[in-house]
């Protein structure tokens, strides 16, 4: 039986070409979606084996994404494709349950293995992350570092993406008042009180691009 795959990137054109290269490999695309958010919605519906997605994508970025696919339906095994190959991207991923990491550079070579070897539950990670980093990861202590909440990283990045108060409470289907209080409460874990600081540690920490 094939191995059924959900693509979520934010850009067509990406996706398109995925599609192309998985289906002439004999895998089946059976849903495509445009940012993190339709990415979970998409993989409790449908079901997929598998879910190939880009760590960076607006609304929800993959690797929230891929908290969230963890907790909500754990049989999908999520791989990120990313550009970032340092300790930090790696160990996050990880942390998170991810069971491929592949790079954006070497996905031609690399994705169609990561799938077989996903499938067969191994973790598969692209041969460019060296193993010092590695190595820094499984040295590290239990417990993930990061001080926010899911939804508070959602709001953090949405904030980043340049999003009003109302907006956020919108897309995220909060009240105003519930996302004006989510913003102060990150504010106050991370000891940032003003918007452009909020935006460089959400580019620092991955949530959006520069």
């Amino acid at each position: 039986m094939s191995v059924r795959i959900l693509l979520a990137d934010d850009h067509a054109l990406v996706r398109q070409g995925l599609r192309s290269l998985l289906e002439r490999e004999g895998f089946s695309v059976i849903g495509e979606a445009a940012d993190g958010q339709e990415a979970v919605r998409l993989i409790c519906s449908l079901s997929p084996d598998i879910a190939v997605m880009d760590i960076s994508m607006p609304a929800q970025n993959g690797l929230d994404s891929a908290r969230e696919v963890k907790k909500v339906h754990p049989a999908c095994k999520v791989i990120l494709l990313t550009q970032h190959s340092e300790e930090l991207y790696v160990a996050d991923a990880l942390k998170a349950g991810v069971f491929g990491y592949v790079l954006k550079a070497q996905v031609s070579s690399d994705l169609t293995q990561a799938i077989r070897q996903v499938s067969d539950g191994q973790v598969y990670i692209s041969p460019g992350i060296t193993q010092a980093v590695l190595a820094a990861y499984r040295s590290r202590p239990n417990g993930d570092s990061n001080p926010l909440t899911l939804r508070e990283r959602q709001v953090l990045q949405l904030i980043a993406e340049g999003k009003s108060t109302k907006d956020v409470a919108s897309l995220l289907f909060i009240s105003v008042k519930t996302a004006e209080t989510h913003r102060s409460r990150l504010m106050q874990k991370l000891d940032i009180h003003e918007t452009a600081g909020l935006v460089r540690y959400a580019i620092r920490s991955g949530l959006v691009q520069p």
